[in-house]
């Protein structure tokens, strides 16, 4: 697998051990770990928004910082029309919990309601725009079999079970582990295998997330040196759905962190129980 340089590029080989290394870094100086509670209040900001957060810190100086955060995988940034957004990625702590703490705790310890939610000690914030990200070291195919074949998913995905052609326009479901309650339902929009997937999102398993509308979820995988993938899930369109924006955010860094474990050890995580209603 690859780690980032303090530029944000691609500068080597790394171990898991210093992978949490960069992570502990950025997590120790304490103008970054405001940069991440004012992402975690509201994400998908842009420099000169973060900037005002640093009172007497210059442009270069919050830059600095982000570009830090970024290379530990811990804030992601996007282009969004003209501005660069900034996003909290807590997927590398969740990769650091599930190699240490849930090493030690009883299994049902790693199935808390989500790791933003713990370290606040309060709700999540529902937001309309999600990103999370994560290397992965296998191919592009790889990783898009592990999304769209079930006996990946039922691997890392609470048990769920997909059912898919991952061609546009064709549905996709989420069948509970033994087939007998559909957990979600909707339809492939985009599909460029094995880069891209674009997919409707609906909840069924909770009668009050099927109440909301329809939102989406997108998988990037985009190729690195290395035989590694990065892998970007965004789930978006989220305005008109609040209770699922809250819940998968929980969710999301469980599913993506044992997606990675099972393409990279053949082992699922042990994370708690399925999906339940």
């Amino acid at each position: 697998m690859r780690h980032m340089s303090r530029d944000g590029e691609v500068a080597g080989t790394y171990t898991h051990a210093m992978l949490d290394d960069r992570v502990f870094r950025a997590l120790a100086d304490p103008t970054r770990r405001l940069l991440l509670d004012r992402l975690f209040d509201r994400e998908g900001r842009s420099l000169q928004e973060l900037q005002v957060e640093v009172p007497g810190m210059t442009r270069f100086g919050v830059m600095k910082h982000l570009r830090s955060l970024e290379a530990a995988g811990l804030v992601v940034s996007r282009k969004v029309g003209r501005e660069k957004l900034h996003y909290l990625n807590p997927v590398p702590i969740q990769l650091i919990r599930d190699r240490w703490v849930s090493r030690y705790a009883r299994p049902r310890a790693a199935a808390l309601s989500g790791l933003k939610a713990e370290l606040e000690g309060g709700a999540m914030t529902a937001r309309p725009e999600q990103v999370y990200q994560v290397y992965i070291k296998a191919s592009p195919e790889q990783v898009w079999e592990a999304i769209t074949r079930p006996e990946f998913t039922e691997k890392y995905f609470y048990g769920a079970r997909v059912e898919t052609t991952g061609q546009a326009g064709t549905p996709v479901r989420y069948l509970s582990p033994d087939g007998s309650q559909l957990w979600g339902d909707d339809m492939i929009l985009e599909s460029e295998r094995p880069r891209r997937l674009v997919m409707g999102w609906r909840a069924l398993y909770d009668p009050e997330m099927a109440a909301e509308e329809r939102s989406r979820v997108t998988w990037e995988i985009e190729e690195q040196p290395g035989g590694v993938c990065r892998l970007t899930v965004i789930h978006d369109q989220l305005e008109g759905a609040p209770k699922t924006a809250a819940k998968v955010s929980g969710g999301w860094m469980f599913i993506i962190s044992g997606l990675k474990t099972v393409l990279e050890t053949g082992e699922p995580l042990r994370l708690g129980p399925p999906i339940r209603s």
